[in-house]
């Protein structure tokens, strides 16, 4: 599956160390490995919040993505609170 990341994405990890960077892209791939695959969701804790899809990060970070076509697109990276608030002013 293709990973895609929009610009208010690509705006959240401004600033982020390499490692913390590389992070993220290890959980973009899992995710991409886990979707659609229950039994392997709850390594990073896939799960549907609204009309988005979010998994762990770390433990209070999480990345906010939905599936277009053969695609995954992510489109914001935060805490839980954070991920909330945005996925509540989405709808």
């Amino acid at each position: 599956m293709k990973l895609e990341a929009t610009a208010s994405f690509r705006r959240c990890l401004k600033g982020l160390s390499d490692e913390r960077l590389a992070s993220i892209l290890d959980t973009m791939r899992a995710a991409a490995e886990s979707y659609g695959r229950s039994h392997l969701h709850s390594g990073i804790g896939l799960r549907v919040i609204g009309g988005f899809i979010e998994c762990r990060d770390a433990l209070d970070y999480r990345l906010v993505f939905q599936r277009e076509g053969g695609a995954l697109v992510f489109s914001f990276y935060g805490t839980h609170d954070q991920v909330r608030a945005c996925v509540k002013n989405a709808r």
